[in-house]
């Protein structure tokens, strides 16, 4: 038996997922009452209409968010965002997750190359709260992105308002991952559902030229 677990947040109309940016706006483009007015009796459809930003809900950064004329969503190889052997870290609690704790947890499953490691900080219990994007969010310091570059996972995701700490500027999380070809997943939800390992993680974004970032679908796959 498999079951299914929904990692991702539902979008809404005017959800804010990071402080300062504006939410969604949810319309019909064909309304069911315009739709009866083309169609025959008894037969409508319904047509929505979406205005996002694409850091909206959970979603997955590419090089291409980071450094200009890197591959952006067009460029995703599904082998690198679907049904990857996924790692738990548990970092509940914990603000500055470093190295020294994703050795002691994923690194007591060996190798972690190709493979999703997620972080659950239980910062997600926030989500759509003024308190997410509190400065005192959990983050990965930078010799953990160290680890991480050297360990060779697929994408890393983390249930925080964002992988770097907010205050620096510098941004090295995003940096470090993006650079090294490691996809990065922000704002994931309910990883305190998952084993720490024996699960499959699946992130997909759809294909759209131009952009580094877009809204997913996450959720993993327990045997």
């Amino acid at each position: 038996m498999r079951r299914f677990i929904e990692l991702s947040h539902p979008v809404h109309a005017g959800l804010v997922t990071y402080p300062g940016m504006p939410g969604p706006v949810i319309s019909d483009y064909l309304s069911r009452e315009d739709a009866r007015g083309r169609y025959a009796p008894g037969t409508d459809f319904q047509i929505g209409r979406i205005d996002l930003i694409a850091n909206t809900g959970t979603y997955l950064d590419t090089p291409a968010h980071r450094f200009e004329g890197r591959g952006d969503l067009t460029d995703v190889p599904l082998e690198r965002v679907a049904d990857l052997p996924g790692v738990l870290v548990d970092a509940t609690g914990v603000r500055a997750v470093d190295a020294a704790l994703l050795e002691r947890q994923a690194g007591t499953y060996g190798d972690v190359t190709d493979c999703a490691v997620l972080v659950c900080t239980g910062w997600s219990k926030h989500f759509g709260k003024p308190a997410y994007g509190d400065p005192d969010a959990p983050f990965l310091t930078r010799d953990a992105v160290e680890w991480l570059v050297r360990s060779g996972p697929a994408l890393v995701g983390i249930d925080s308002v964002n992988i770097d700490d907010v205050a620096d500027l510098t941004r090295p999380a995003h940096t470090g991952l993006l650079d090294a070809g490691i996809y990065v997943v922000e704002h994931l939800n309910d990883l305190d559902r998952l084993p720490v390992d024996g699960f499959r993680f699946t992130a997909v974004p759809p294909r759209i030229a131009g952009m580094g970032t877009f809204t997913v679908r996450a959720y993993a796959v327990l045997s």
